[in-house]
C-alpha cells in the first residue's frame, strides 16, 4: 500500500481538527500529529531526574583523629597579652542545700 507523501498531501490535526500540508505537521511526545503552530515540546518537569547510586558503607570506619590543643584562658595581661578570653564556664555535680 503507497501512501500519500506529495505536495500537496494534507493531513488533518488531532488537537484542533484544522488542515495542514502533511509534510509540515510534527509528531508530539504524546503522538499526537499536530500542526506546526500547535506543537509543544516535552516539558523537562515531566522526566524525573536520575537517581544516582546510593552511598555505600565503609567496612571498620575510623572516625577522624584530632590532636590534641591547649587553650590557655585567662585575663589578657601586659605580660601574657595573646590568652584567650573564656568561651564558656560550665560545672558538673549536685547541689545539696540544708536548711535550719
Amino acid at each position: 500500500m503507497a501512501f500519500a507523501s506529495d505536495k500537496n498531501a494534507y493531513g488533518i490535526s488531532d488537537r484542533s481538527g484544522f488542515r495542514y500540508r502533511l509534510r509540515e505537521m510534527r509528531r508530539e511526545w504524546t503522538g499526537a500529529l499536530v500542526g506546526p503552530d500547535e506543537f509543544e515540546p516535552k516539558h523537562p518537569q515531566l522526566e524525573p531526574p536520575k537517581a544516582g547510586p546510593d552511598p555505600q558503607a565503609l567496612r571498620n570506619p575510623r572516625p577522624d583523629r584530632k590532636e590534641p590543643f591547649k587553650v590557655y584562658v585567662g585575663v589578657p595581661t601586659i605580660m601574657a597579652p595573646k590568652l584567650e578570653r573564656p568561651r564558656a564556664v560550665a560545672r558538673v555535680g549536685t547541689v545539696e542545700v540544708t536548711t535550719s
